[in-house]
């Protein structure tokens, strides 16, 4: 049988540096490091464990000696309760900085390969309410604060809208005050949640599957378009028409409100009907004079103003001048592939999701760009050397995956082609390192450019610009 180990309380300890995924570091006394998720570098703490490994512990900070000056009072009054924004009591300008060690910690530690000096990192000029989409969940069983389960009144507000508390999938904080989308946001969702309590509409009950009202989506694009989307769990006709004729009335700027009937036990959408009840059944998002037509269902980065940063710097490192053939893979909704295609001769993307692909291809001709082509796919099974061959040998590859990284038949399928240039977009700086350490032999980085897309977290996208040995 296993024994738990006991807990241990470690005084006056300074926290040295920041982690990945948002933790804190600080050095036990017999030399373990000790991972936090409640503190900020240079603060000066005691210490209680709560697991022990080999080579680590974590813990959480039960009192604070001396306070960092790299501190900030966090703005929301759910920070340390809902996980969102776990570095909101970071100074910004130290978030950057943590960041951009990160990325290069990462390239060098993992990738081991030669490096040229970073680019500083580029900052989000709106530090807070830059998410055009946020996700919000019903439920009937809110999660308690700590004082109201030690209060001895009765709590009769039991239902909640707002998001997952981190790791437990059936408990839903109720959010007052969101800082991270602009308003309508705050306003749709507080009258939203009254409204559903004044009229009896019940609020879901995630155990139990049992209830109305699941979730609601809210989009709002750089174009003044608003979409809200409600998820019901079954069909009331007259409970969800009047819902969402409150919702129509009480907020006639919102361009798009749709709605899904969900049945099934997860709240997934990707395989249900959408139903536009009024307006469009789209938004548009506007780039450099694009037009990008988003629906219920599209990816669209998170943060449109620093989408157009992180996507100004691809189209730079990639220094099209016209007759160059690009390969843009996991193009997503074709976004990258449209931004650039005005630069190059024409532009090849690939993406393995099917709506993406015809999103991307409706688009394109919305913005009427005729230089571009997309397929739809498994990456490591279509981009191979029949599909070179019918499409041409590519002058520069862009790719921008998922945080896994690229599959190594896709790496070595790049290698095969060996462009002049592969402009390496990421949103996880690890598994990018881990890529290049594979291209080494072949290619020189050359540019490293991070892009903060996600400021209060410890998220951080990276470019780097891949040359071709001679």
């Amino acid at each position: 049988m296993k024994r738990r180990a006991a807990k241990q309380v470690f005084e006056k300890i300074e926290v040295l540096d920041a982690g990945a995924k948002g933790k804190t570091i600080a050095k036990a006394p017999d030399g373990r490091v000790i991972f936090l998720s409640n503190t900020v570098p240079g603060d000066v703490v005691d210490i209680q464990t709560f697991k022990k490994r080999k080579a680590y512990y974590e813990g959480k900070a039960i009192a604070f000696h001396s306070y960092s000056e790299k501190r900030t009072e966090p703005k929301c009054q759910h920070f340390g309760v809902c996980g969102g924004c776990k570095w909101q009591d970071m100074d910004y300008k130290f978030q950057l900085e943590y960041k951009q060690k990160e990325v290069e910690n990462n390239l060098k530690r993992i990738g081991h390969v030669e490096l040229p000096e970073t680019s500083p990192i580029l900052g989000s000029e709106e530090q807070y309410f830059y998410r055009n989409k946020m996700e919000f969940s019903f439920s009937d069983s809110r999660w308690l604060t700590l004082e109201e389960i030690q209060s001895d009144k009765e709590l009769d507000d039991k239902n909640a809208l707002g998001f997952h508390i981190p790791g437990m999938w059936d408990k839903i904080l109720d959010i007052k005050k969101c800082w991270l989308q602009e308003d309508p946001s705050n306003a749709i969702r507080n009258s939203v949640k009254q409204f559903a309590i004044d009229n009896d509409l019940e609020f879901f009950n995630t155990r139990n599957q049992s209830g109305l009202l699941r979730t609601m989506m809210i989009r709002t694009a750089s174009t003044g378009d608003i979409m809200v989307m409600i998820q019901f769990f079954k069909e009331d006709k007259q409970k969800r028409e009047l819902l969402l004729d409150f919702i129509a009335n009480e907020f006639p700027e919102i361009t798009s409100l749709q709605y899904v009937i969900n049945g099934k036990a997860n709240d997934t959408i990707y395989d249900q009907e959408v139903i536009c009840y009024k307006g469009e059944d789209h938004i548009f998002e506007d780039m450099e004079g694009l037009k990008f037509k988003i629906n219920a269902k599209s990816f669209y980065q998170t943060n449109s103003q620093q989408a157009y940063e992180l996507y100004k710097v691809t189209r730079d490192f990639a220094d099209l001048k016209g007759d160059e053939l690009v390969y843009d893979l996991y193009t997503g909704t074709g976004t990258i592939a449209q931004f650039v295609a005005k630069q190059a001769k024409k532009v090849i993307g690939v993406e393995a999701v099917p709506d993406a692909i015809s999103a991307a291809k409706e688009n394109a001709q919305l913005n009427q760009i005729e230089n571009v082509e997309f397929y739809v796919g498994d990456m490591k099974n279509v981009f191979n050397s029949e599909f070179i061959k019918q499409h041409g040998h590519p002058d520069v590859i862009i790719t921008d995956p998922p945080r896994d990284g690229m599959h190594k038949d896709v790496v070595e399928q790049i290698l095969n082609i060996s462009p002049k240039k592969v402009v390496y977009v990421s949103c996880n700086s690890a598994t990018q390192a881990r890529d290049l350490q594979l291209m080494d032999a072949m290619y020189k980085v050359t540019k490293v450019q991070p892009v903060d897309m996600f400021p209060q977290t410890h998220h951080v996208e990276n470019v780097v610009l891949l040359e071709r040995r001679s």
